[in-house]
Formats: structure tokens, C-alpha cells, sequence
């Protein structure tokens, strides 16, 4: 109880003890504070300039990858038939010949055994090429409206009704999809007139 009983230094006349060396103004502490805060402020924006520099070069970069997307994307579609024009110029080579035979009055079963080895070869690119002829194969099967186009009737005791009984044009299905449906004569109920 006898420390509660002495007398406590005033504060102002403690900080008055105080050396002068040790203790800082509030002036001397808040300057030092505004130089930090300007360095910091001045690196904040060195560091947002290159920020904003990289920016503007990764949008410039996509955007010039876009463009040499989109050239590319343009040159494969234009050219995606080249394939299949290289495997048909040898058929056109050929058909030129059999015209050049038939001017000169070749033997007309060279010619047309000419004529079905072109057939033959145009039904080989087409193979390579994922394409089937939808031809006289046809013949016999029931009339199927998503492969063929009835082109006409004709009355038939033989076969059912609706049954393919000639192809008028070939179809081409490329894949698992009719690019053409075959034109062909249908079966129907009756006798002939």
C-alpha cells in the first residue's frame, strides 16, 4: 500500500524528463511518413504501366492469332476438295481418251469396255472418299422414301407393292448421309395394261 500512497509523475512533467534525443515530434514522424506513401505511390505505378503494357501485347497476340485462325479455317474449306480433285483427274484423262477414240471410229467395244472401266474408277475415288453409288443394287428392295425418289409407277404381278424395280439415277451417300437419293421406278399393285 505504500507504492499507492506515492506520489505519480504528471505525465507532462515525465515527458519533460525525457532526453530530447529519444523522443521524435509528431512533424518529424508524419514526414517520414509522406515519403514512403510517394515512393510506394510512384513503384504502384511503374508497376500498372507494365501491367497495362502486357495487356495490350496479349490482346494484340490474340487477336492476331484469331486472324491466322480464321485465314486458316478460310484456306482448309476452300481447298478440302483437293484431295478428291487429284484422285478424279486421272477418270477425266481417261474420258478424254475414249472421246478421242470415238472421234477416230474406234471399235465400239473398246469404247464402252473403256467406258465401264472409267465407271469402275469413278466408283473407287468415291470409295476412297467415304461415297457410295446408290445403284442397281437397289433393285428387288423395298422403296425406302429416305434413300430413293420414285420417279415412277409401274404395275407388277411379281412384286410386292412398293418394291425398287429400277434406278432411273444413281443416289450417292456420303458416310451415313444421302447426299442424292437414287430416282427409281416403284412396284405397284395390278396388271399390266
Amino acid at each position: 500500500m505504500a507504492r499507492d500512497n506515492q506520489p505519480q509523475p504528471e505525465n507532462d512533467a515525465a515527458r519533460r524528463a525525457e532526453p530530447a534525443g529519444q523522443s521524435q515530434p509528431q512533424g518529424a514522424r508524419a514526414g517520414a511518413q509522406v515519403a514512403d506513401p510517394l515512393e510506394e505511390l510512384e513503384s504502384l505505378r511503374g508497376k500498372l504501366s507494365e501491367s497495362q503494357d502486357k495487356l495490350l501485347r496479349t490482346q494484340a497476340e490474340l487477336e492476331n492469332y484469331r486472324k491466322r485462325s480464321r485465314r486458316e479455317m478460310e484456306d482448309e474449306r476452300r481447298f478440302a476438295e483437293v484431295h478428291l480433285v487429284r484422285d478424279l483427274l486421272p477418270i477425266v484423262d481417261n474420258i478424254s481418251r475414249a472421246i478421242e477414240a470415238a472421234e477416230n471410229k474406234a471399235d465400239a467395244q473398246k469404247l464402252l469396255e473403256g467406258l465401264k472401266m472409267m465407271l469402275q474408277q469413278f466408283e473407287q475415288v468415291f470409295a476412297l472418299h467415304h461415297c457410295k453409288l446408290i445403284t442397281a443394287e437397289v433393285v428387288g428392295e423395298p422403296f425406302d422414301p429416305n434413300r430413293h425418289e420414285a420417279v415412277m409407277q409401274q404395275p407388277s404381278d411379281e412384286h410386292d407393292e412398293h418394291t425398287v424395280l429400277g434406278v432411273t439415277r444413281p443416289g450417292l451417300e456420303l458416310h451415313d448421309r444421302i447426299v442424292r437419293p437414287a430416282q427409281v421406278i416403284v412396284s405397284k399393285k395390278g396388271a399390266r395394261d
